[in-house]
């Protein structure tokens, strides 16, 4: 495949080729904390709800093809985390370590910015190096593991919590 990486706002059409880089993440043991690959309604239902909430859902295309999705949602419901939010990036296997990872991630920290996010927050499996080492290099620092807090695949799963600021405001 060739041609320049693209990222955009996701549309439903879109769905079905998040939902199977999702789905082959979910295969992967330090990947997405689902036993489970997602049906595609269960993939509607979610993008429905970013949709609905006013929360991007993004993905890169080469050639028409998406090869990589990201989101930004919320930490947490409770009013008091309104300025918080989680990040998911997710790349097809074929693609990784070509810097789709880095668009995709640069775009969500822009659009947390534009909806005045201040911190935004990322779960990643403590033996995913890779996911570690992009969020990192985007300025994200550790926060804390969370020791066997993930049951994926019959094995207990460490977790770390990575952040990042998104700007210097001292009161919301």
């Amino acid at each position: 495949m060739s041609g320049a990486v693209q990222v955009r706002a996701a549309k439903a059409a879109d769905v079905p080729a998040i939902r199977a880089i999702y789905n082959a993440a979910v295969a992967e043991p330090a990947s997405a904390c689902e036993d489970e690959p997602h049906s595609l309604k269960q993939r509607e239902e979610w993008f429905v709800q970013f949709q609905r909430r006013n929360f991007p859902v993004l993905v890169a295309e080469q050639g028409g093809v998406v090869i990589g999705w990201a989101s930004l949602g919320p930490h947490q419901e409770r009013a008091g985390f309104r300025f918080t939010g989680s990040v998911a990036v997710y790349v097809d296997a074929v693609f990784r370590r070509a810097g789709v990872g880095s668009r995709l991630l640069e775009a969500l920290l822009a659009a947390g910015r534009s909806r005045r996010i201040h911190c935004v927050v990322a779960t990643i499996d403590s033996q995913n190096a890779a996911s570690l080492r992009l969020h990192q290099q985007h300025g994200f620092t550790e926060a804390g593991t969370l020791r066997q807090a993930v049951c994926k695949q019959g094995k207990w799963r460490d977790v770390v919590y990575l952040q990042r600021l998104l700007d210097e405001r001292s009161e919301p």
